[in-house]
């Protein structure tokens, strides 16, 4: 394929890689700085992606910047994604797909105050505590996980998850996709 073929696709890709995640183009707009009408234009083809486009969006879709141009396979199957640091805690996406179920490595410090109001969200979510605590308020129940206790929830329950310390606690999080977009990019 040549050039023109390659960046005319660059186009639906991005446009499918938005709707995976149920994302609209306002909110790529705040995560990127990429203004609506710019992001419209590149998903219709009316304007040819450049790298300082690119680049933010790759990020946004935690893909790689050769998935968006449809550049051959490497053959190498390492995820090599960036931490995010969301309200103190680290989240380490081990996942490279968008959409569906995302699976992460969390990072909880200490968490000494108290738990702030449960909250709810459309989707499913499955924590497996590597080492530390965790506390997990889920309706009217309060429980302290211990390392290789593993729990499922509906998080249409409301809840809450953090570390009652004395030390910080790993877990791999299992979200759907409702609430990967509450716990990642809120």
């Amino acid at each position: 394929m040549d050039d023109d073929g390659v960046l005319r696709g660059v186009g639906p890709r991005l446009r499918q890689l938005r709707l995976e995640r149920e994302a609209t183009l306002t909110d790529l707009a705040e995560e990127t700085g990429i203004s609506v009408s710019t992001l419209s234009r590149l998903e219709s083809g009316q304007r040819k992606p450049t790298l300082e486009l690119l680049l933010p969006l790759a990020r946004a879709h935690r893909v790689a910047l050769d998935e968006l141009v449809d550049a051959p396979e490497t053959g190498d199957p390492r995820i090599r994604s960036k931490p995010v640091v969301r309200h103190g805690r680290t989240f380490i996406s081990l996942t490279r797909r968008p959409g569906g179920l995302q699976s992460f490595k969390m990072l909880l410090p200490v968490d000494n105050t108290p738990p702030p109001t449960l909250q709810t969200h459309e989707g499913y979510e499955w924590l497996y505590v590597l080492s530390g605590k965790v506390r997990l308020m889920l309706g009217n129940k309060d429980l302290t996980l211990e390392p290789g206790e593993v729990v499922e929830f509906d998080t249409r329950t409301p809840h809450w998850v953090g570390n009652p310390g004395p030390v910080p606690a790993e877990v791999l999080a299992i979200f759907g996709p409702q609430g990967e977009r509450m716990h990642v990019r809120s």
